[in-house]
């Protein structure tokens, strides 16, 4: 796989809506921190770096939409001070200042209005890095790929900003919601699922990636289970021979994210106009599902919403 000009191609898919990447899971340093969140702290952040917090953050900001998420769902919307281009949810976030994206970060911004806290999505953009941390300006990393390591980051960000009561009744909501959902389809017909990626080049979930755990906790199998890598490329010729029941993809156009019914209809047409996909039976039995694009692509707080777009998809006799 051409890992390189892959990965630059699902860090702007990602940062419009998608996310991708694995990382280990965050955990709390023992000794360096009590039970009541006590400054200074250190932690572990989701990429294994060593962290220490020297204080409650006053000034926070965040260049992903995963992350921004996160924060809102904590209550700490007072102490953001500014987001990333694309951070969107929940509408409060619009209003915030912006400072670039992981990959176009604005350096000059982020320093100018003295974060305490910057919390960035994977390695981000190194040189910007090294100009904040040279600044003084703490830089924690998230990168979960899994639900586990989505609920970890949470746990995390709770005792940096000192909501571990808020991140213990989020983790819990989720989990109980999640495991509602997969009761609820432990006894349907297992259907096998392809999720579109991204169109051209041809892109889906393979094994790591938490579209593959979304799929599977759905009751369903994923064809793109035995793929290399988290996000790799996928052939028509491969996807045609498996043979999916339902075909799943974000509602999206490019960049637009806010695509009308008539643009949804559209999309699920140019789908099945694809050259042999009128051989799958997801196309013959009508089965092309197009999501809210931002829910199933971000690695955050509505994880366990993607997941219950992706058992309606699945299950529709459920709904």
């Amino acid at each position: 796989m051409l890992k390189k000009s892959i990965s630059i191609l699902l860090i702007i898919i990602l940062a419009l809506g998608l996310f991708v990447g694995c990382a280990p899971k965050t955990e709390e340093s023992a000794g360096d921190a009590t039970k009541d969140g006590i400054y200074p702290m250190e932690i572990v952040d989701g990429l294994g770096n060593t962290v220490t917090i020297t204080k409650k953050p006053e000034r926070i900001i965040s260049i992903a939409p995963s992350l921004t998420e996160i924060l809102y769902a904590l209550g700490v919307e007072d102490e953001i001070v500014a987001v990333s281009d694309f951070c969107d949810y929940p509408e409060a976030a619009l209003a915030k200042e912006k400072v670039g994206s992981s990959w176009t970060t604005n350096t000059e911004k982020i320093i100018e209005l003295t974060p305490d806290i910057v919390f960035v999505f994977g390695e981000g953009q190194a040189e910007a890095n090294e100009q904040i941390a040279a600044a003084g300006i703490t830089i924690v990393k998230f990168e979960p790929e899994s639900i586990a390591e989505i609920l970890s980051a949470i746990e995390a960000i709770g005792k940096i900003t000192g909501t571990e009561a808020e991140a213990s009744k989020l983790i819990a909501d989720m989990t109980g919601k999640r495991d509602e959902l997969v009761a609820k389809v432990k006894n349907q017909p297992t259907k096998k699922v392809f999720y579109q990626v991204w169109d051209e080049p041809l892109m889906t979930a393979g094994p790591g990636s938490f579209i593959d755990e979304l799929i599977t906790l759905a009751g369903a199998i994923n064809i793109a289970a035995d793929a290399e890598g988290a996000w790799p490329m996928y052939s028509a010729e491969a996807l045609v021979e498996k043979n999916p029941e339902v075909f799943i993809l974000p509602a999206h156009v490019g960049g637009n994210m806010a695509l009308s019914t008539v643009e949804v209809e559209g999309l699920i047409k140019e789908v099945k106009s694809r050259p042999g996909y009128e051989a799958i039976a997801a196309v013959q039995k009508d089965r092309i599902v197009p999501v809210e694009p931002n829910i199933v692509s971000r690695p955050g707080v509505r994880i366990i919403e993607a997941l219950e777009l992706f058992v309606k998809a699945i299950h529709p006799e459920l709904n």
